[in-house]
């Protein structure tokens, strides 16, 4: 029985692996295109492990653009709006599930109408907005605006559902000790949802790394550019890509996020499954 088990046990795990192929190649190969010199990209048969480890692509990589620069815009915004979206998110969510009152469920159907609204379409008129507040080439419409669009309200669904499952009776006992609702929100609810807000921070942190549109409207000076739309300019006089350069910036923008999301994915896989328990 003890070797049918360990059998069957290896035979998941192969499968599992063979599984993750198709999704860990395509990285490899980032990875490994990245350390080729443009010849052994697109060298035939292709190779995988290159011959020799050629790092001055990501010495070009600065040298073409203030991507020091870059890298630390999209990090500073993006740990912005994570922290905005999980203060704002906290107190709706909590709003939305513990606190009864009048249009509560009209109201928390109205804010999810706002996630069938695509980007695209309000793009523009954001633009003249942003421009009537002199704020285009600016960072604050960056920080601001996915705090009450899609990333934020996805947030408060994730915190509203998550909050939906913790007992009543805690928070009743805490009014016996003399707690006001701030008091049950930031020492019983707080603590409680800690996986669904560890959940909103990755989730919002990686939306906000990777937004392309936006800075692509509203930023024109390269020294204020966005990882995302800082890519976009490793290219020739002539316009074809620098695929060495394009893949190395690429893979120092993502191994932040890959590295993050290794550490704290089981708080998100906890809270999913929690908050699909209820509704």
């Amino acid at each position: 029985m003890k070797t049918r088990r360990i059998s069957s046990v290896m035979m998941i795990y192969l499968v599992l692996i063979i599984s993750s192929v198709p999704f860990v190649l395509p990285f490899l190969w980032m990875v490994s295109g990245s350390l080729k010199p443009y010849q052994e990209i697109f060298a035939y048969p292709p190779v995988l492990i290159p011959d020799e480890l050629h790092f001055q692509n990501y010495e070009n990589v600065f040298e073409l653009q203030p991507f020091a620069r870059q890298f630390w815009n999209s990090f500073y915004i993006a740990a912005l709006v994570t922290l905005g979206v999980m203060f704002l998110a906290s107190l709706a969510g909590y709003a939305f599930a513990r606190i009864r009152f009048f249009g509560n469920t009209a109201a928390f159907l109205l804010l999810l109408t706002a996630l069938m609204m695509p980007e695209e379409v309000t793009i523009i008129p954001l633009y003249y907005y942003v421009q009537d507040l002199n704020l285009t080439n600016s960072h604050i419409p960056l920080i601001l605006i996915p705090m009450f669009s899609g990333p934020g309200v996805i947030a408060v669904f994730i915190m509203r559902q998550y909050l939906l499952g913790i007992p009543h009776e805690l928070e009743e006992a805490a009014r016996l000790d003399g707690l006001s609702r701030w008091g049950i929100y930031y020492r019983i609810a707080l603590p409680l949802a800690r996986p669904a807000l560890v959940a909103v921070a990755i989730l919002t942190f990686l939306d906000s790394w990777n937004l392309f549109l936006a800075p692509l409207v509203l930023l024109t000076r390269q020294e204020l550019y966005t990882l995302p739309l800082a890519l976009r300019g490793y290219t020739d006089p002539y316009g074809e890509p620098l695929w060495g350069e394009q893949l190395a910036a690429t893979t120092m923008s993502v191994i932040p996020i890959l590295v993050i999301y290794i550490f704290a994915q089981r708080h998100v896989v906890e809270s999913f499954a929690f908050s699909g328990t209820k509704g």
